[in-house]
């Protein structure tokens, strides 16, 4: 029995082993989502730039976008928004964003000082849009069909690869519809 002690620690990582292969394999990016066929959850908020419009669910059916979740405390979201800065002006890419749990004055210099690639911020200061979307931080993109509803969830930076090996291609194919 003394002996058979000696050898239960290599059991266990033999057994652990697989487990550890297959969660390294796996994209951390690419949570899956309960709202992928779903329309965007009712809201009803005031854009960050005027604090007298106030926007719903309803107004974002019409066109293909992106809602873009992005805040002046993610050090992501400034490393993202160039690109999408990029996307809006010279792809012609309409990005709607949600300024997540974040102080309006501060939000307002980013874009002003950043340049602004969104049709206009949705204010979800409380981040109650962004717990009905299932957000786990900034920044977070979805891309919705005409229809106001949830095509696809990419958690992480929008960059050349991710616009051009995923983003895209959904983008340009629902826009054909």
């Amino acid at each position: 029995m003394g002996r058979f002690k000696l050898f239960v620690p290599l059991i266990v990582l033999l057994i652990l082993l697989p487990l550890f292969y297959v969660g390294l394999s796996l994209d951390p990016s690419a949570m899956p989502s309960a709202l992928i066929g779903n329309p965007v959850p009712d809201f009803e908020l005031t854009t960050l730039e005027d604090e007298s419009r106030t926007v719903t669910a309803k107004q974002l059916r019409g066109e293909v976008l992106l809602l873009n979740v992005w805040a002046t405390w993610c050090f992501a979201c400034k490393a993202e928004h160039p690109y999408l800065v990029r996307l809006a002006e010279q792809e012609g890419v309409k990005i709607i964003g949600i300024n997540y749990k974040d102080e309006r004055a501060p939000a307002q210099k980013w874009l002003k000082d950043l340049h602004n690639p969104y049709e206009y911020s949705l204010f979800d200061n409380e981040g109650r849009l962004g717990l009905d979307l299932g957000v786990t931080g900034a920044p977070e993109t979805y891309v919705i069909d005409r229809e106001g509803v949830v095509r696809y969830r990419h958690i992480g930076v929008v960059d050349e690869r991710v616009w051009q090996e995923t983003l895209k291609p959904l983008y340009q194919s629902l826009s054909k519809n």
